[in-house]
């Protein structure tokens, strides 16, 4: 597989691609994707090429779903009617969140809510429309390309950290194809609906989704750039 990929990377060499950086800094999580399929090969190369992801002791404890098609569809038409009946959906596996999220990390996440509903007018006490964005999580925001992320049970926080790793490879992967993706915790919401549909067994954990597509230019929501505190509240440089 990795003779595979360096023929894959040494084809493209002619074909300018973003740099690390340049992938870093114009990655964002993309809540608006055009009706565009994308290529199985690109599907393949993000997904085979991210294999070589970090992991501590090389477990590899990730397992990678991939959907797009009838797969896809019928897994966001099932969630669609569910969500009608109990739109708080089923229940996570694990707390998304911190349950006592405290400063600054509370104010972050407002600021960050904020943004993106003013981004599309939706005002604060409008919940109609607040309830249906949540709704569209759950279509991918309309991504023809859905993957879910799991892993075993006797996992733990270092391997959660492992699959951290993969995912922003994949992310960083996506640009070099001019593709966008969203990382999506809400889907740990469904795990039950989710892990039926893909034949996940009950000694796994959901950890979340991730949309992956071609970025809608004229959305909004995708002119969001969320902001990130100085670097000096979180870094300690010593002995510079």
């Amino acid at each position: 597989m990795l003779r595979h990929i360096l023929e894959e990377v040494m084809s493209r060499l002619t074909t300018k691609a973003p740099s690390v950086s340049e992938a870093i800094q114009s990655r964002f999580s993309c809540r608006a994707f055009l009706d565009k399929p994308v290529a199985q090969d690109d599907v393949k190369y993000i997904v085979d090429t991210a294999m070589r992801a970090p992991s501590g002791g090389n477990l590899q404890p990730w397992h990678v779903y991939v959907l797009q098609g009838e797969p896809r569809d019928q897994l966001v038409q099932t969630i669609a009617e569910k969500g009608l009946q109990n739109p708080a959906g089923e229940g996570s596996e694990y707390n998304i969140y911190p349950p006592k999220l405290k400063s600054p990390y509370t104010n972050r996440r407002f600021e960050l809510g904020e943004k993106m509903y003013e981004s599309m007018g939706v005002a604060r006490d409008d919940k109609a429309a607040r309830f249906a964005w949540l709704a569209s999580n759950f279509t991918f925001f309309n991504a023809p390309v859905g993957m879910f992320f799991a892993l075993d049970k006797t996992m733990q926080e270092g391997q959660w950290s492992d699959m951290g790793m993969l995912i922003q490879t994949m992310m960083l992967l996506a640009r070099e194809r001019g593709l966008h993706t969203c990382p999506q915790e809400a889907w740990a919401i469904w795990a039950p609906t989710v892990k039926a549909h893909l034949d996940i067994s009950d000694d796994m954990t959901l950890f979340c989704g991730l949309a992956l597509g071609y970025a809608d230019p004229d959305a909004p929501v995708n002119t969001l750039e969320s902001p990130r505190a100085p670097t000096d509240e979180m870094v300690q440089y010593l002995g510079f």
